[in-house]
């Protein structure tokens, strides 16, 4: 049985660049958008809210 012999050196570049392309994937996402995308969310968000209070059972609390 014999392992692979791994460059540490080597490994921590590669999995360095790895995080750094996920986290630029992520910023893509997040800033990546126009602002009429940014606001088409968020008045859909708003909305989903409101619709969402809208359905709410008011309970009338009793006293003992």
């Amino acid at each position: 049985m014999s392992a692979e012999i791994v460059n540490l050196r080597q490994f921590r570049k590669k999995q360095a660049r790895s995080d750094k392309e996920t986290q630029a994937e992520h910023n893509r996402i997040a800033f990546g958008r126009t602002k009429a995308e940014k606001k088409l969310t968020t008045t859909l968000n708003e909305k989903a809210a409101k619709a969402h209070e809208a359905g709410r059972i008011e309970t009338k609390k009793t006293e003992d």
